[in-house]
């Protein structure tokens, strides 16, 4: 078959997704929860993607969770060529980081058919610029996990990066966004890291 081939649709799709296994190398800050080592792009987005089906009721009424579960399946994708970037790093290191995805995104995405690859591209988009429900919720779960992560692991990369609590806040304010049951949960969470020791008070 011709769609089989190496430049046919079949061809194309196939070579996306040898592409995107290399999302499985890619490390990131945060470690999985037994501690034993840092977890990849790939583990975190199987995560997240997890995490919308378990917490679909906490996304606004009407959310589609297909198309949260698409967006979180593909956000990262990008991080193949940009890598990871820790969540507080500063405004001139989240500018480079910006740019560097935004060439991955133009690269990767352009491996599928040209429809396909338009598709995935807009959702990408739409999980980058927050515009829809499914946008915002997707990325209060993008935000969430690594909280989670930081709060079960007694401090992580919160201690690692002496973060204090007002630099957590910051980032579950997009949370809420997203979802306010979550937001507030969030916020619990930071509380009790301060109160228990291992998350410094302050901004």
């Amino acid at each position: 078959m011709e769609s089989a081939g190496p430049g046919g649709p079949l061809g194309r799709q196939i070579r996306f997704l040898r592409e995107a296994d290399q999302l499985k190398g890619v490390l990131r800050q945060s470690s999985i929860l037994d501690g034993s080592r840092k977890e990849n792009s790939a583990e975190h987005s199987w995560h997240l993607a997890l995490m919308a089906q378990v917490l679909g009721g906490c996304a606004p009424p009407g959310t589609d969770l297909n198309r949260v579960t698409a967006m979180l399946l593909i956000h990262d994708l990008v991080e193949i060529d940009a890598g990871d970037l820790f969540v507080y790093a500063d405004a001139t290191a989240q500018a480079r980081q910006d740019a560097a995805e935004h060439a991955a995104a133009d690269r990767i995405f352009a491996l599928l058919p040209p429809d396909q690859g338009r598709e995935l591209r807009a959702l990408w988009d739409e999980f980058e610029e927050r515009r829809t429900p499914e946008a915002r919720f997707a990325r209060a779960l993008d935000r969430l996990q690594p909280v989670l992560a930081n709060y079960y692991l007694g401090g992580g990369t919160w201690q690692a990066h002496a973060v204090r609590a007002g630099q957590v806040l910051d980032k579950v304010a997009l949370i809420a966004d997203g979802s306010a049951v979550l937001g507030d949960f969030a916020r619990e969470l930071v509380d009790s890291a301060v109160r228990q020791g291992f998350l410094s008070p302050g901004e």
